[in-house]
């Protein structure tokens, strides 16, 4: 693993920490390390939720490595088959990634934490994507993932002008589910994680694929979709043993040991 990104085994839990200073910038080595990290996380059946970070507390990710562009990385340089950063791009995941933003993300470093499932801010944090102030846009995702994320008429603000959010807005719109002071903020990252790894497994990757391939669909056609047994962990899910051993577990009055089959 590359020494600008390090890893930690929590439980059933990846931690995945950022460490570039001084800005835990990213270039195309750092996003192929990356991704690393999160392939990591997909192919061990012995972990269950990720946690990207940055180490620190002033910056989560400032974003594309600005001082790599100048010397001759080009804007549109193949970041490797998890896209910039490893994630923006890394589709069809099963288990959910939670970014712990510890500091500023900007640019491609918001980009980063838009990309994965949930994202816990610390109350320093602040959130932005001015990337239209130095001729480009932000087309790791911020672009796609942000309206999707927030109200039209704030994400096209922030796309537009470059401002930042604070941790209390990104709460309060719903673009982060949880603040935390900044000591306290992987142990709140962890405390969810713990609670994801409390339901069955591959319920857990259900939803995540329901979720993936329904976006955009009305409901109606999210029904006919999930009942057209065309979705593989869906129907795998359904039927599981952990599907009986749940309410098995109910009735029984005892915490459910579940199998991941």
């Amino acid at each position: 693993m590359d020494e600008a990104v390090r890893t930690e085994v929590v439980g059933a839990v990846l931690v995945i920490t950022l460490d570039r200073p001084s800005a835990n910038a990213i270039d195309v080595p750092t996003s192929h390390a990356l991704h690393g990290a999160f392939s990591r996380l997909e192919s061990d059946a012995s972990l269950r939720v990720g946690i990207v970070t940055g180490a620190g507390e002033r910056f989560f990710s400032a974003g594309w490595d600005l001082k790599a562009a100048a010397a001759g990385e080009a804007v549109d340089a193949d970041h490797g088959p998890g896209g910039f950063a490893g994630l923006t791009e890394l589709f069809g995941r099963s288990k959910p990634v939670i970014a712990a933003v510890n500091g500023l993300a900007l640019g491609g470093g918001l980009e980063l934490a838009l990309a994965a499932d949930l994202m816990v801010v610390a109350e320093h944090a602040e959130l932005a994507l001015p990337e239209v102030r130095v001729g480009v846009v932000a087309d790791s995702g911020g672009l796609l993932r942000l309206p999707r994320r927030l109200p039209e008429a704030v994400a096209r603000e922030m796309l537009l002008t470059g401002r930042r959010m604070g941790a209390d807005e990104a709460l309060r719109w719903g673009l982060a589910s949880r603040v935390a002071p900044a000591a306290e903020l992987l142990a709140t990252a962890l405390d969810l994680a713990s609670e994801i790894t409390a339901g069955a497994p591959l319920a857990v990757a259900a939803v995540q694929e329901v979720l993936a391939v329904t976006a955009g669909l009305d409901v109606r056609e999210g029904f006919a979709l999930m009942r057209s047994g065309e979705l593989p962990a869906y129907a795998r899910m359904l039927r599981s043993e952990d599907a009986l051993e749940g309410p098995r577990a109910f009735a029984g009055k005892r915490p459910p040991r579940w199998r991941g089959r």
